[in-house]
């Protein structure tokens, strides 16, 4: 990979302070939080290392797409579990994509 994970690492901070993470009372140290995450990714982008480039592409998109999905949902219910209401444009988008029958 052309990036370690600690460069990783500083990315990633960089990034949060546009739009920082909120670990609230984990009982984990955020440095170390980082650093399995981007150890991790690292080793992931390695074992692509013979992925033509649009199979890396396509292979990261999805990741990224997955995690932005487990990320929506993992808002929403702690949402619900705290009692607050999503905003409305939230509230009118998931009303869309609900199943029918169910309210």
């Amino acid at each position: 990979m052309s990036i370690t994970p600690q460069e990783l690492e500083l990315l990633m901070q960089e990034v949060e302070k546009e739009d920082p993470i909120d670990f609230a009372d984990l009982p984990f140290d955020e440095h170390e939080l980082r650093g399995l995450i981007s150890n991790h990714l690292c080793e992931m982008a390695d074992a692509m290392e013979n992925f033509s480039e649009e199979d890396k592409q396509l292979t990261l998109l999805a990741v990224a797409a997955k995690l932005v999905l487990e990320n929506l949902v993992l808002n929403i219910q702690l949402l619900r579990r705290h009692g607050v209401p999503l905003s409305d444009s939230t509230e009118a988008l998931l009303q869309r994509l609900r199943k029918p029958g169910e309210e």
